[in-house]
């Protein structure tokens, strides 16, 4: 049963510096993270001194205690081309609780909610996609509770995964 944040203490995003490299590193070598988060490489050690447009990595703050990572990228103009081809004016999540005993007491909802706020803020974004490990049915759940809706499951790398898309018109702020 998930439980509730103390109303007295806010959540809030920064930017990713960095000084939090070394706390990136620990959580996602994190078993509870490597378990979600299929193989990714982020190479965090070349990537956190770089500033694309097309990409944020913020930290996200429980009070001042830093708690976890979400990354918003354009996946049109992301390098790798990780999501293939796709329509312009979307943005893509990718969200970690990286501190375990900050797991289930409704952080993640607080997380996501920003960022999702922060997606839809220029008017030109059309939807949000995310894509859990097809496994990870907590996440499903999480995800469907957000207004996301399933479009697909499909293979990232060595990667199954189930896409999920929430349209700006569907998005309840």
């Amino acid at each position: 049963m998930q439980t509730h944040i103390a109303p007295d203490v806010s959540v809030s995003l920064r930017p990713a510096t960095p000084a939090d490299l070394d706390r990136m590193l620990r959580w996602s070598a994190a078993p509870h993270l490597a378990a979600a988060g299929g193989d990714d490489d982020w190479a965090w050690p070349e990537e956190i001194h770089k500033t694309p447009d097309w990409r944020e990595w913020l930290i996200a703050e429980a009070g001042s205690r830093p708690i976890g990572f979400i990354q918003i990228i354009d996946p049109l103009r992301e390098e790798t081309h990780y999501w293939g081809d796709c329509e312009p004016n979307l943005r893509a999540i990718d969200i970690w609780i990286g501190e375990p005993d900050m797991i289930g007491k409704g952080f993640g909802a607080h997380m996501m909610r920003q960022a999702i706020a922060r997606c839809f803020a220029p008017p030109e974004v059309t939807a949000i996609l995310i894509d859990p490990l097809a496994t990870n049915t907590r996440a499903h759940r999480f995800y469907e509770r957000l207004g996301f809706t399933f479009v697909e499951p499909r293979t990232f790398g060595d990667d199954a995964c189930f896409v999920y898309r929430l349209n700006r018109k569907d998005w309840r702020p």
